[in-house]
């Protein structure tokens, strides 16, 4: 895990505050409820939470980082700290009996035992209605984070019962400037991947660090020149890629993923082609590095086409996540693309 303190961690100032206030007041609840999208800062917050509530030097609801709770905490080594991560695709029964069998024990070395629940709109129902029994009767000196994207996907019973704290998706700006002053990262291409990031700052950390930005390239340049290819040029594109195999579990593959990934870069610049075609702000571009193009090009569409374009994507995503037919589903696709591809008339 990532370790930061409550002054390192951006664009959660809401959710910090409040709990630094908590923790001061020393009012604290036995469960929280931490929503948002992955990437933005729910699990660095719950271990820095973790460092404040065990730290023997805590001032003002920040942990001191020199005792040694802090020193473990930061090094990943902090036996008072529990994390539980999906089985698969799902948390199981069994690993809750685990939890709560641990949570039976007084903490071993701190001050409070801290379990983080990830993703824990994945319980099953069996392993739900056995943690909503520890919340019902929680042990002392425990805390409870359940990570969750929508609350709405866990029994209302374990909602009521925890304190919710949201974290908001962080704007353009923030994750640009984060961009280039911790990973120096030109503003150009800082911006780009901001606004792919979708307002988590995880996701544009890993965009920028898996060499994203030139498959990204390769991405587009395949799209803007589909116009132009053959029928056989075409079912070659396909192919290469539809290969893929899929996991026991249904989970996507890494070739799966790299499929969304370009099908999810192809919808952006349909989206950019629409924005350009009704002379829509420029600031709203996701693919701002290549706004002469799409500017040129959206004289070659109909809105309709457009629209048209994105609907076909989007089923093909859908198709993915299925496991249907993918030769036969990329080949249809991209044929359906090259034909709206048509100029204006």
């Amino acid at each position: 895990m990532n370790f930061k303190p409550f002054s390192q961690i951006i664009g959660q100032d809401r959710a910090i505050e409040f709990l630094k206030r908590v923790i001061v007041r020393d009012r604290m609840p036995h469960a929280y409820l931490f929503t948002g999208i992955p990437g933005v800062g729910r699990t660095t917050t719950a271990l820095a939470l973790t460092q404040t509530l065990n730290c023997r030097q805590s001032m003002n609801g920040e942990g001191c980082g020199r005792c040694q709770s802090c020193r473990q905490i930061m090094n990943g080594h902090f036996v008072d700290l529990l994390s539980l991560h999906p089985d698969g695709q799902n948390i199981k029964i069994e690993q809750m009996r685990d939890l709560n069998h641990r949570l039976s024990f007084k903490p071993l070395s701190g001050n409070h035992r801290v379990s983080i629940i990830h993703q824990a709109e994945m319980m099953t129902l069996e392993a739900a209605n056995s943690f909503l029994k520890t919340l019902e009767e929680p042990p002392p000196r425990n805390i409870l984070i359940l990570n969750v994207i929508e609350p709405l996907d866990l029994l209302p019973t374990i909602v009521s019962r925890c304190q919710r704290i949201p974290f908001n998706p962080l704007s353009v700006k923030l994750i640009t400037e984060w961009l280039m002053n911790e990973k120096n990262v030109d503003e150009e291409k800082a911006l780009v991947v901001a606004k792919l990031s979708e307002g988590s700052l995880g996701r544009s950390i890993y965009l920028y660090e898996s060499g994203f930005l030139e498959k990204r390239q390769d991405y587009l340049v395949r799209l803007i020149q589909l116009p132009e290819f053959s029928s056989e040029q075409i079912l070659k594109l396909a192919l290469e890629y539809s290969g893929k195999e899929k996991k026991k579990d249904g989970a996507l593959s890494i070739k799966d993923t790299i499929l969304f990934e370009l099908l999810s870069m192809w919808k952006t610049w349909y989206r950019d082609l629409i924005i350009m075609k009704v002379n829509g702000p420029a600031d709203l571009l996701i693919n701002v590095d290549f706004s002469n193009k799409l500017k040129k090009m959206s004289k070659n569409f109909i809105i309709e086409s457009l629209i048209d374009s994105l609907l076909v994507i989007d089923r093909a995503q859908r198709g993915l996540m299925e496991n249907r037919n993918l030769d036969l589903m990329m080949e249809n696709t991209v044929l359906t693309l090259k034909r709206l591809a048509t100029p204006s008339k």
